[in-house]
């Protein structure tokens, strides 16, 4: 006997860490009940829920920990290095409770409504800038493919975090280099262990030159931080809480960016219309984060009571949780015809940015980057193209990020 994942009853579907089931595999895990047993790298067996309304139902439940420390029985830091990012650290991501008011309160500030619109133009001046780079590529080969993530998409977000937080010049490029690796899932341990010790000493090197050398900058008033009476921070939490930020407010942004062009160079009636009324740009940053989210599956969280599900699915205490927040945007009994793109969908439902009061603080500043960059990309370049067929484009190797590994285009004749 199998089950609707394709494995027999009682065993753990196995995640695919190549990115190219992404898809396909939460469809699956959807059909096969509230929560399917799932296994990770490293042997890690967890609940998979993909389901948007058991999600949310889990997102705030008083029995389901962020703790790793508290609530996963036998744990032990550093035994699963894929994981470290997500599990090991200690920030306002693993945190409950108190502690999880506290770190997010600390970062809360820079992410206000006023401090998200005053930052508006400092990612125009960063995506003119990257425009202008083009124009000068397009005019120095205009025949040649030019890998628009690399160029532009990925850089539009990462340069602005690095900005935020006042990472020095000679930092970025081998900090960004971690925090893209922290999301490949098919990594050998070997490689994960590497990535887990550079990853800590990118931080580190961060925080000494901001201690010698404080600035305007949200590393350097995480340090000031620490050496007021209240909201203290232990090092272990700054160094973590930088890993969180620097890494999620970069890697989603690029994604987001990356499958909107991609879907709107497929839809040229649905571009038209945007370029057409400004105001649907953000139908078009909303209709990518729901069939593409930045994130399909989201280490971890932990069961703390036994929680019946319904369908014969219980959790018990102690059970390892692994949300699908990427699922629920293309489920369709929550949006019909999902594979669909659709600008003018109404009802439009998604978890890209989570639920709760886990919910991404940075998600105001990633749509901000989009629905800066897309316009500007396409006005600048009207005849921009894929170089290949869509169906050619390699995904990333993750079960957590989803990107391609890179976009080729030809940004079309000059004049």
């Amino acid at each position: 006997m199998t089950t609707s994942t394709g494995t027999p009853a009682g065993t753990p579907a196995v995640l695919d860490t190549t990115g190219r089931l992404l898809y396909e595999q939460a469809e699956h895990l959807r059909a096969g009940g509230p929560a399917v047993r799932v296994e990770m790298p490293g042997g890690l067996v967890a609940w998979s829920v993909s389901r948007g309304d058991v999600a949310k139902r889990l997102l705030v439940h008083p029995h389901v920990s962020k703790d790793a420390r508290a609530s996963w029985p036998g744990y032990r830091p550093g035994a699963h290095p894929w994981l470290t990012a997500w599990v090991d650290v200690v920030s306002m991501f693993t945190s409950d409770g108190a502690d999880h008011k506290r770190l997010k309160d600390l970062v809360a500030r820079a992410f206000t409504a006023r401090r998200i619109d005053a930052m508006r133009p400092a990612v125009e001046t960063i995506v003119t800038g990257l425009l202008d780079a083009l124009e000068k590529l397009r005019t120095d080969a205009p025949d040649r493919p030019v890998d628009l993530r690399t160029a532009f998409s990925y850089p539009v977000p990462t340069r602005v975090i690095c900005d935020l937080f006042g990472v020095p010049d000679d930092q970025r490029p081998g900090m960004l280099r971690v925090i893209d690796a922290i999301l490949d899932t098919s990594a050998s341990p070997e490689q994960a262990g590497r990535t887990r010790d550079d990853l800590f000493a990118a931080m580190h090197a961060l925080i000494t030159a901001k201690r010698a050398a404080p600035g305007d900058d949200m590393t350097s008033l995480l340090l000031a931080a620490q050496q007021e009476d209240g909201d203290r921070l232990s090092e272990a939490e700054l160094v973590s809480t930088l890993i969180l930020m620097i890494g999620a407010g970069s890697e989603t942004a690029v994604a987001l960016i990356d499958h909107a062009v991609v879907e709107l160079l497929s839809h040229p009636g649905q571009l038209a219309v945007a370029l057409g009324d400004p105001d649907r740009w953000d139908d078009v940053v909303e209709e990518t984060l729901r069939k593409h989210p930045p994130i399909m599956h989201l280490p971890l969280r932990y069961a703390t009571a036994d929680i019946d599900l319904g369908e014969g699915v219980t959790l018990r205490a102690g059970d390892l949780v692994l949300i699908a927040f990427g699922a629920h945007g293309r489920d369709p009994e929550a949006n019909p015809e999902p594979d669909r793109f659709d600008i003018d969908r109404t009802d439009r439902q998604h978890l890209a940015f989570g639920y709760g009061i886990h919910y991404c603080l940075g998600a105001p500043l990633a749509r901000l980057e989009a629905r800066v960059a897309l316009p500007a990309l396409f006005e600048r370049f009207p005849c921009l193209r894929l170089a290949g067929e869509r169906t050619s484009l390699s995904p990333q190797p993750s079960f957590i990020g989803n990107d391609y590994r890179e976009l080729p285009v030809l940004l079309g004749p000059v004049g």
